[in-house]
């Protein structure tokens, strides 16, 4: 289906794909994804309540996780309007304002999350290596601001993008590669010079992915190093331990992004299925494990969660 050139007629509408390949599989793909939503917006929703209602809890590294938690709850309501529809209804049109708006949310809650997993890694390296002076560094007030900071620092990143996006003519066959709007699968559809949009995706993830992750990795440096000062083994193995689910919760959303960038860079001779594979897994893995993780990993949530479900007494 071709799509008009964008011009003052009118914007054009886009036509969105389930499983390139896998027609018959549709509905059991549904059901999947189903699940999947299901475990991530009640496993989120739990972790809220549970950090709500726990006052042991309010501390710093909880507020954080409800931020993830948040944001979460943020990404897998993002896709769920256009993924029931392609999959549920066969609806795959969508105008262009609704595109744009899903393209923006989706990415605005993927830097978020990777801003949220930068301020869990700095709460980690305080409590670490200057444990004596943990509550009057990451004050209320503080932990307030650095989340404000990372949601502006976001929206100002991403905020352009849609604008860049609409003043390009679409020329081409506007079909997207996947039941979502993405920018990277966006910006292959216009017929216009695409050069300020490049750039400006470049400077994006160099400021936002590439620069969170080197800090991460940076704050795990320091973490090791004073954690291998400390003695006594079990000690440090303790220490480490506090560690394990924020940095589950890096690998899981960093490991699938990098998979879905190379794809792209390395493997357009892959079927079409890989590539919407891989961004499914980028997109509906996080939501679903973060919360699963730190239910098993972290003593509080684990003992509260299980009191819920099962009414078990500690």
């Amino acid at each position: 289906m071709g799509g008009e050139p964008h011009n003052s007629s009118g914007l054009p509408s886009f036509i969105l794909t389930g499983l390139p390949g896998l027609e018959t599989s549709q509905h059991w793909m549904f059901l999947l994804l189903g699940a999947l939503y299901v475990v991530a917006i009640a496993g989120n929703a739990l972790i809220l309540f549970i950090i709500k209602e726990e006052q042991s809890l309010h501390q710093p590294m909880y507020y954080f996780l409800s931020l993830l938690s948040v944001n979460d709850l943020g990404v897998s309501f993002s896709t769920l309007p256009t993924v029931l529809a392609t999959f549920c209804f066969h609806l795959r049109k969508i105008s262009f304002n609704s595109c744009m708006a899903q393209m923006f949310f989706i990415h605005l809650f993927s830097v978020t999350e990777s801003g949220v997993l930068l301020v869990m890694s700095f709460d980690r390296y305080v409590a670490i290596c200057n444990p004596l002076h943990y509550a009057t560094i990451l004050t209320d007030a503080r932990v307030v601001q650095m989340g404000m900071t990372v949601f502006i620092r976001s929206f100002c990143m991403l905020f352009p993008l849609p604008f860049l996006l609409k003043r390009l003519p679409f020329c081409k066959a506007n079909v997207l590669s996947h039941s979502y709007c993405l920018h990277p699968d966006l910006i292959r559809l216009p017929c216009g010079d695409i050069t300020i949009n490049n750039i400006f995706g470049l400077f994006t993830v160099i400021s936002t992915f590439a620069l969170d992750s080197a800090l991460i990795l940076l704050s795990y440096v320091l973490i090791l190093h004073s954690v291998l000062a400390i003695a006594s083994r079990e000690e440090r193995l303790k220490t480490l331990n506090t560690c394990v689910s924020h940095l589950c919760a890096v690998l899981i959303f960093y490991v699938p992004m990098v998979g879905v960038s190379m794809a792209a860079r390395y493997g357009r001779h892959a079927p079409q299925y890989i590539h919407t594979l891989l961004s499914l897994i980028y997109l509906f893995v996080p939501p679903m494990l973060n919360p699963i993780i730190y239910s098993i990993k972290t003593k509080e949530i684990h003992q509260r969660l299980c009191k819920i479900l099962l009414g078990t007494k500690f």
